[in-house]
């Protein structure tokens, strides 16, 4: 902009020596003159990039041409209207971020030039005067043009400045939705495909563990479902990181005995600790009383810091140890810690860990691997539920993590009823189960004829319509993604002929688009996958039942 401005004020310049030569003044020649030859020297620094020396060797150039010429001239002349084009020119030129004060400077010296051009009646640098008849009639109409055509300029530049700016944020708020949209269509696809094979993996430990296992496996089955839900929350942990830039999140507590909800923590990690050569410790306060509490998301913060406990310590131990520190008639204070003989973290990085893909330095990085997204996602859970994480660290001597939560407890008649095993009458009822991948098939035929049901099983949307045609159904199961006709697509063609049939639909997806269309198209809930097989059939009993 200063390159153009330089160019303009060249010509505009040359104008004014030609005048000066012609009415014979001979000071205001060599001003102009002078004011020619800075102009083109701001024109070649503006060129070199030099902006800032350009802009200034404009602005001091123009004030004192404009005064300079306004007092030869006289009052009749109409030059000093040109302070109008200096006023508001600092406004477009200077960044109103980071040079307020050049803005400032320069558009108060134009009015001061122009109060002090009146109040000394035009004789601030001579009091020699060009005639007024030729002042009024020559240099006032165009003084008045020049003034015209600057001030458009001015306006027309800036609407460009702002239709330009308006274009770049119209394609960048564009780019960033195109982006957005690409994140979650990749992260929906992941899940989706992740969590397809961890629905037989918890579907068929299930199944093992109700079919009488011997004493010897039921650790085994135990840990293998347990294992199965440690992935889960690993998957968990890349959508919840996701979610959490926008959502805050939801906790889903239930009546939960701690002892038994990390039982299988030791087991799960020992195996690491033992290739290691280190020392895996659980220490549980068993008078902790029943509680209202997220087991989940309260497993899915001991084991990412466990499992970072573990990945830094290649000597010595690593323990966890859940106390009750101080308990009333409604609640209960229960102190959490992870403590390690690890490699510790530096003072100054000890802030710095809770960011998002931030370690504590790119060595650590290295020989250590990882995300970098397991504490903050630990640090959003632990605020979710009402407290603090904290860490003590040495470097040499290990780390302590640790989180006091003040729970709600829970009576013994809640605990009993969310934890016992629910005896549900499926006889007779029919269920159609719309499932292409056949694994799932497997795993969820097998849980709802054991719970009593009579299953159908048919591969895709179309071949589910057709079914809905001709048999009676109490509820249809209805996979999303499916080769031929997709499960939306289907619900929508079974709702033009049975509008009161249960469906249910069974997404990999957790996402709010899949939820949203899930609803649009007349399903009337939805089961995650992997599913819980109790909380599957719950959901099952609750829509046959409605």
């Amino acid at each position: 902009m200063i390159f153009s401005l330089s160019l303009i004020a060249i010509v505009v310049s040359l104008i004014c020596t030609i005048i000066a030569i012609k009415f014979a003044i001979t000071d205001l020649f060599y001003l102009h003159l002078t004011s020619t030859f800075l102009y083109i020297v701001s024109t070649f620094v503006a060129k070199k990039r030099k902006l800032k020396v350009a802009r200034l060797l404009y602005f001091i150039t123009l004030n004192i041409g404009i005064i300079t010429t306004a007092s030869y001239i006289g009052q009749d002349g109409g030059v000093e209207f040109m302070f109008m084009f200096s006023l508001s020119l600092p406004f477009m030129v200077f960044s109103f971020k980071r040079e307020k004060v050049l803005i400032g400077i320069f558009s108060f010296l134009a009015i001061l030039l122009w109060i002090i051009l009146h109040e000394s009646d035009f004789n601030i640098i001579t009091t020699s005067k060009l005639d007024v008849g030729l002042a009024s009639t020559i240099i006032y109409p165009v003084s008045i043009i020049t003034t015209l055509f600057l001030v458009t300029f001015q306006l027309m530049y800036y609407s460009h400045l702002n239709f330009s700016s308006f274009s770049s944020i119209h394609n960048s708020r564009e780019e960033a939705i195109e982006a957005s949209n690409a994140k979650s269509k990749f992260l929906s696809t992941m899940s989706h495909e992740i969590r397809t094979p961890l629905n037989a993996v918890i579907g068929l430990s299930h199944i093992l563990g109700d079919n009488k296992p011997r004493e010897d496996q039921i650790q085994n089955i135990e840990a293998l479902n347990y294992s199965g839900k440690i992935l889960l929350s690993l998957l968990n942990n890349v959508l919840d990181f996701s979610k959490m830039q926008s959502t805050s999140i939801e906790l889903d507590s239930v009546p939960a005995d701690i002892s038994i909800a990390v039982k299988q923590i030791k087991k799960i990690h020992e195996a690491s600790c033992l290739k290691k050569g280190i020392t895996m410790n659980l220490k549980i306060d068993q008078h902790i009383p029943a509680v209202w509490l997220d087991v989940v998301r309260y497993n899915q913060v001991i084991n990412n810091l466990i499992t970072n406990a573990i990945k830094f310590t290649d000597n010595g131990s690593v323990t966890l140890n859940i106390h009750k520190r101080n308990e009333t008639k409604d609640s209960v204070n229960i102190l959490t810690e992870i403590i390690d003989t690890g490699i510790g973290i530096p003072k100054d990085k000890q802030e710095s860990i809770w960011e998002a893909f931030t370690q504590a330095s790119s060595t650590t990085n290295r020989l250590y691997g990882g995300t970098g997204l397991g504490l903050p996602i630990v640090k959003s859970i632990v605020e979710a539920m009402g407290s603090t994480v904290k860490v003590d660290s040495r470097i040499g001597k290990g780390s302590r993590f640790y989180f006091l939560l003040n729970l709600k407890l829970a009576s013994e008649t809640e605990f009993i009823k969310t934890n016992q095993k629910k005896e549900r009458n499926f006889q007779g009822k029919k269920v159609l189960l719309v499932e292409d991948n056949l694994i799932n098939v497997m795993v969820g035929k097998q849980i709802l004829e054991k719970a009593g049901l009579q299953v159908e099983v048919v591969n895709d949307g179309l071949a589910a319509v057709n079914k809905v045609k001709e048999k009676l159904y109490d509820v249809v199961l209805m996979d999303i993604q499916m080769p031929i006709m997709d499960g939306y697509t289907a619900t929508i063609e079974i709702r033009k002929f049975n509008t009161t049939l249960p469906i249910l639909a069974l997404s990999a997806s957790v996402f709010m688009e899949v939820k949203d269309k899930i609803n649009e198209s007349g399903m009337n809930g939805f089961i995650y996958k992997p599913f819980d097989p109790e909380n599957f059939l719950d959901k099952i009993e609750e829509a046959i039942n409605n």
